[in-house]
């Protein structure tokens, strides 16, 4: 049931992710076109892709973590043996989680300064807290996504 949960808030979290890359690409597409073709430049193109450019890596990265789409390096695997993997594996996800859990916490205090000061960005004015909420979201729910695959690689169920 957790296993589920966990599958559904990354599915859910990768089609925002996929739908911030749709409006991404519309958004340079149309930035090129007005820039070029027309010498009316849209201003804060760069700002509006910046931002959401954070959305689309941050929500992606639960999905692309639980389903091993990262790319990996497996130079030492014969040298290592089985056992030299699985704990490779565990360390691996044990570094990977405390770096997320600083990244969560950081998000977290920024995302609640940026609602209480009304932080927004230099150009446009949009509001700071919500990408730093996606950042938290996308980071928090990937160390569930490394929580659980710890438990299965130390109950022997997988090998990563």
């Amino acid at each position: 049931m957790v296993a589920r949960s966990i599958d559904r808030a990354t599915r859910a979290l990768s089609v925002f992710a996929g739908i911030s890359l749709l409006f991404m690409m519309a958004t340079i597409t149309i930035g090129v076109l007005t820039r070029y073709l027309m010498n009316m430049p849209i201003t804060g193109v760069d700002e509006i892709v910046q931002m959401t450019g954070v959305g689309l890596i941050m929500l992606a990265l639960p999905y692309a973590t639980l389903h091993d789409a990262h790319v990996r390096v497996d130079i030492f695997d014969e040298w290592l043996g089985r056992k030299g993997r699985r704990i490779g594996d565990v360390l691996t996800r044990m570094l990977s989680g405390f770096v997320l859990m600083v990244l969560v916490s950081r998000a977290w205090d920024k995302m609640l300064d940026a609602h209480e000061f009304e932080d927004t960005t230099n150009m446009l004015g949009l509001p700071l807290w919500p990408f730093y909420g996606m950042l938290a979201a996308g980071a928090s729910l990937c160390l569930l996504v490394f929580a659980a695959e710890i438990l299965l690689v130390i109950s022997g169920k997988t090998e990563k």
